[in-house]
């Protein structure tokens, strides 16, 4: 099964619903999406949505990076030579995650059609199903409440909300929530490294009864000394996101003392699925549960982070709602979504259809 065409592609999906977090509001949203056609007239697709204020890595950076001659090294390769062909795709562009991604999720589709089974079968599911948050930016207590009673009503039952510009507001939007929803939700916060020790401590205490179910990167990315000096019941509750890029910062924030209890893990700053699963083995030896994040996506990149993450026996968490609010997609189908809970189709590969 030889690579006989490589096509590349940029796409604006556009959002049906901007929103702000704590350093950036979003209002749209473009993607990049690359293509391997087999000899054998199977196609793996992949995408890539990089964040530069994560990984350095712009969109413009990554379309570059994927023009048709940097990727003529593909073609004529046998794709059932998933792993040489992945560790290949993470050597030729080490400064380029989210093309890292494109590349090495469009090989392990074509790789998992070829085999004629799901990629989470390959993978070696152990997860049938989990529920996926879905994110309320930084907005008023009116506007949270008002977004929260929509997302409730079309099934949703995990609520992350947007933290970090006010600590007083941040508390007090909490605060409602569990007085119009009580225990009928599930609310976890990302306060994306807009808290400093001190303040972190005050929002612990004062939402102690309101049950948080996690905290995801309260800290500055690069403080990770005060990431592990933070009380053991703080970190149990930490999700390293932005501090956590790479397998090497993997192993940097699981060496003892631990800087977190929980690894958020995206395709787009690690560089794809073989990397992801790097950084997933490192946190099972280490005790740190998973929870599986992403970008504004398409369904192609959130289907793929979705087959990993039902293989790995530590995923707890999912948040991978970013193509819900995208006005348009190249794709359909690559997950199922019911009342908040994602599960793979059992479609060969990704399971994705082109539009």
């Amino acid at each position: 099964m030889r690579i006989r065409h490589v096509r590349v592609r940029r796409e604006n999906l556009e959002l049906s619903r901007p929103y702000q977090i704590a350093y950036k509001t979003v209002t749209s949203v473009e993607n990049c999406f690359v293509e391997l056609e087999a000899d054998n007239g199977l196609t793996g697709i992949g995408a890539g949505n990089p964040s530069k204020q994560v990984t350095g890595e712009s969109l413009d950076d990554a379309w570059q990076a994927m023009q048709v001659p940097h990727l003529d090294w593909l073609i004529g390769r046998d794709a059932r030579e998933l792993g040489k062909l992945t560790h290949q795709v993470q050597t030729t562009f080490p400064q380029s995650p989210g093309v890292r991604a494109a590349l090495d999720i469009a090989l392990h589709d074509l790789f998992a059609q070829h085999l004629g089974v799901p990629l989470a079968a390959f993978l070696g599911q152990c997860i049938p199903t989990l529920p996926t948050s879905i994110t309320i930016g930084i907005k008023g207590v009116a506007e949270t409440l008002a977004e929260a009673d929509e997302y409730v009503g079309r099934g949703f039952r995990v609520l992350k909300v947007k933290l970090g510009k006010s600590l007083e507001e941040d508390i007090e939007r909490l605060a409602k929530l569990r007085e119009r929803f009580g225990a009928d939700i599930i609310v976890r916060v990302d306060a994306n490294q807009g808290y400093h020790a001190a303040e972190l401590g005050i929002f612990c205490i004062q939402t102690a009864k309101l049950n948080v179910e996690l905290i995801e990167q309260p800290l500055p990315a690069a403080a990770l000394d005060e990431m592990k000096s933070l009380p053991a019941e703080i970190k149990k509750l930490t999700a390293a996101d932005e501090s956590l890029v790479t397998p090497g910062d993997a192993f940097r924030l699981a060496a003892p003392p631990a800087g977190c209890g929980i690894f958020n893990i995206k395709l787009m700053k690690c560089g794809g699925i073989s990397p992801a699963r790097e950084i997933a083995t490192i946190g099972q030896q280490a005790g740190i549960d998973l929870m599986w994040g992403c970008n504004d996506e398409s369904i192609v990149s959130i289907a793929a982070a979705l087959h990993v993450a039902l293989s790995c026996p530590n995923t707890r968490y999912l948040d991978l709602d970013g193509s819900l609010d995208l006005a348009r997609d190249l794709v359909t189908g690559g997950f199922t979504l019911r009342d908040g809970v994602m599960s793979v189709t059992g479609a060969p590969g990704l399971g994705v259809n082109r539009i």
